[in-house]
């Protein structure tokens, strides 16, 4: 599915169920079988969570200049025993599968086979999703295992790291400025200050940053 999820508005539609109505869940065999019988549209963009469909924003400039810059420096200092694969579709489950902007893993396990747990590092480049990121979706990376996520706002270039995996989810939770080098627990060669690539916050009307 990977880079096929692409949508440029309109958003397809959407419909909410009345409160307390039971919902039919969807699987991730039978969402693909749809893309290929072209009942769902190539180019749309989302994510199954829990056997729900859940749309994605369309992808701003700000969002992609930030992710260019972050995976060409990703790239670059990767080891060779990694892969670090670009909004590459992550199945947790039979009833999901997210896309997250980085997934850090060995080099072992290919994509189409990596699961929660192999995931060594996942990152989010997230500007108008900053809310369901951070909110959502980190609860789904926490309950299939994934033992460090960084959610970076696009717009502040502030980065909150989970980290400390438990029961009850993170029990590490910090954020970090932009001039601060982040450094990947399981992977300390991951190492990244989003200052040193040469990014700069961007900053409102009055001239603060957002």
């Amino acid at each position: 599915m990977n880079e096929r999820f692409k949508l440029d508005p309109p958003w397809p539609a959407t419909t909410q169920a009345a409160e307390g109505m039971r919902r039919r869940p969807w699987t991730v065999a039978e969402i693909e079988a749809m893309v290929r019988a072209g009942i769902i549209d190539e180019e749309e963009r989302f994510e199954l969570i829990g056997g729900e469909v859940v749309p994605m924003s369309p992808k701003g400039a700000r969002h992609e200049m930030v992710k260019i810059d972050l995976n060409e420096h990703l790239q670059r200092i990767k080891p060779d025993d990694l892969r670090i694969a670009p909004e590459t579709t992550l199945r947790l489950d039979e009833n999901s599968f997210v896309e997250p902007d980085f997934c850090v893993f060995p080099k072992t396990i290919s994509p189409g086979d990596m699961r929660g747990y192999d995931v060594l590092l996942a990152i989010e480049v997230a500007d108008t999703s900053l809310r369901y990121d951070l909110g959502r979706k980190i609860s789904t990376y926490a309950a299939y295992g994934i033992p460090e996520v960084w959610v970076i706002n696009a717009n502040t270039l502030v980065t909150r790291v989970h980290r400390a995996l438990g029961v009850a989810g993170y029990r590490d939770i910090a954020e970090f400025g932009p001039e601060i080098e982040l450094e990947a627990v399981r992977v300390p060669s991951i190492r990244v200050s989003l200052s040193a690539l040469g990014l700069t916050p961007v900053k409102d009307e009055e001239g603060s940053t957002e």
